[in-house]
């Protein structure tokens, strides 16, 4: 059974709020991919859209969007998700998660798209 913990932006007041999902919520987010726009009444937000933008697995690597498979691959990568390179030029083979949600990642992160009737703060501590 899948558990995840939902991290999710609001753009609007640029609050993140926390929270733990499993059972059926979180497998209603499985095989999902980063960029989808999910309902948010499956997460129970209910009048809310939310658009995954990444995540990270039970040891911390990183999802990457450009990477399709729920796989841990490792990758020589010259920048963005996983790897901050300190000058121009530099590469790095490194492991990354690919772009689907899996059992595997821990944390999942969204934002807001569109807003319910109800603050999202009301939703999530209620």
């Amino acid at each position: 059974m899948a558990e995840f913990k939902l991290v999710i932006s609001d753009p609007k007041d640029g609050k993140a709020y926390q929270k733990e999902i499993s059972g059926s919520e979180a497998n209603s987010i499985v095989g999902a991919k980063i960029g989808d726009q999910i309902d948010g009444s499956k997460v129970g937000l209910s009048g809310y859209t939310l658009e995954l933008t990444g995540g990270s697995d039970t040891d911390g690597i990183p999802m990457r969007s450009d990477l399709s498979t729920p796989e841990r691959k490792k990758l020589m990568i010259s920048g963005g998700q996983g790897f901050n390179p300190k000058s121009k030029g530099i590469r790095r083979k490194k492991s990354v998660r690919g772009n689907e949600i899996s059992d595997k990642i821990i944390q999942v992160n969204a934002k807001v798209i569109d807003r319910g009737e109800k603050e999202l703060e009301d939703l999530i501590k209620g």
